[in-house]
C-alpha cells in the first residue's frame, strides 16, 4: 500500500496523519485477528480490539521507525501488538474486581457483553497473540531486532511495567500516598507502554542504541504526561467527552496529581514533561520529527 511523504512541520496536518495511520492499522487489526472457532472468543476480543480508539500507540510506534528510516510496513506487525496489550488492559481494567466500569470507548465494557468469564480469557488470548504476532508477521527486520521487540514489550507489561503499575494503583486506593508511589504508578501502569511502542518502532526502524535512549526518554515523559492528563480530565470532563465514566477516581478514593497538587501545577507537570519530550526531538530532521512532535502535543493538550 503506498504511503504519502511525512508533509514539513509547517505543513503537518496532525488530523489527517492520525486518520490515515488509524486507518492502516485498524485495516491491519482485523486481518490479523480474523474469527474463528471458539466464535465467543475471537468475537469479544474483536468487540474490544476494533471498537475505535485513538491508536496513540500504534502511531507512536509508527512514526518512530520512519523517524530513523525504517520502513512502516516493517513496523506494523510490532504497532498491532501494543493496540492488542492496550486493549487487553482495558478488558481487564474495567472488571468488577478491577475498576468496575461500565462504559468504554463510548459503548458497554466487554464483561457487559459477553461476561467476566469471557471478558477475562479474551484478555489473556489477546495478550500471547500479541506476542505471537510480531514473531510471526514482522518482515523486513533481522532475527535479533525481532527478539529485542519481545523482550522490550515483555518489559512493559509484566511485574516491571503495566501490572505492576495496576498492582499499585489498586493497592493504594482509600489509601493515603505520596508523590513518589502516584510516580511509579504513572510510570509503570501508563508510560511503560508508551514507552515500548516508541523504543520498538525505532529498534524495528534499524536505529542505533544511542538514539534509542534518546527516544526512550521522550516516551517516558510522553508516558507520564498522558497519564497526568488522564488524572486532571477525570475531573473537569464529562462521561460523554470521555468515552468512560468521569469522575471514577473521586468515587474510589484514588490518588491523583489533582489530589495531591491541584488543577494548576498538574497542568504545569504535564506541560514540563512534554516540553522535555519534545527536546529530545531537536537533532532529527524536522520534517521526521514532525508526527512525533505533534503526538506528544496531542498527548499532552488533548480533550479526552
Amino acid at each position: 500500500m503506498p504511503i504519502c511523504p511525512l508533509p514539513t512541520p509547517e505543513a503537518f496536518d496532525f488530523a489527517s496523519y492520525m486518520k490515515g495511520r488509524a486507518h492502516l492499522v485498524n485495516q491491519a487489526l482485523d486481518q490479523c485477528m480474523p474469527a474463528r472457532y471458539p466464535e465467543v472468543l475471537t468475537e469479544a476480543m474483536r468487540y474490544s480490539l476494533l471498537a475505535g480508539g485513538k491508536r496513540v500507540r500504534p502511531a507512536l510506534c509508527l512514526a518512530a521507525c520512519e523517524l530513523v528510516g525504517g520502513d512502516m510496513h516493517a513496523a506494523m506487525p510490532t504497532a498491532c501488538a501494543m493496540e492488542m496489550v492496550h486493549t487487553m488492559s482495558l478488558i481487564h481494567d474495567d472488571l468488577p474486581s478491577m475498576d468496575n466500569d461500565d462504559m468504554r470507548r463510548g459503548r458497554p465494557t466487554n464483561h457487559k457483553v459477553y461476561g467476566e468469564d469471557v471478558a477475562i480469557l479474551a484478555g489473556d488470548a489477546m495478550l500471547s497473540y500479541s506476542f505471537e504476532h510480531v514473531a510471526r508477521a514482522t518482515k523486513g527486520a533481522s532475527a535479533e531486532r525481532v527478539l529485542r521487540v519481545i523482550a522490550e514489550l515483555g518489559r512493559a507489561v509484566g511485574t516491571e511495567g503495566l501490572v505492576a503499575g495496576q498492582v499499585v494503583d489498586i493497592k493504594s486506593e482509600n489509601v493515603e500516598v505520596g508523590l513518589d508511589v502516584l510516580r511509579y504508578i504513572h510510570h509503570h501502569k501508563t508510560a511503560a507502554l508508551l514507552e515500548a511502542a516508541v523504543v520498538c518502532g525505532a529498534v524495528i526502524g534499524g536505529a542505533d542504541d544511542i538514539t534509542i535512549e534518546k527516544l526512550r526518554k521522550y516516551a517516558l515523559n510522553i508516558g507520564l504526561a498522558f497519564q497526568v492528563v488522564d488524572d486532571i480530565l477525570d475531573v473537569t470532563s464529562t462521561t460523554e467527552i470521555l468515552g468512560k465514566t468521569a469522575a471514577k477516581d473521586l468515587v474510589v478514593n484514588k490518588t491523583t496529581y489533582p489530589k495531591l497538587l491541584g488543577l494548576e501545577a498538574s497542568r504545569k507537570i504535564a506541560d514540563d514533561l512534554i516540553t522535555e519530550a519534545i527536546a529530545q526531538l531537536d537533532d532529527f530532521p524536522a520534517d521526521k520529527a514532525a508526527p512525533l512532535v505533534a503526538l506528544a502535543k496531542f498527548i499532552g493538550y488533548r480533550q479526552s
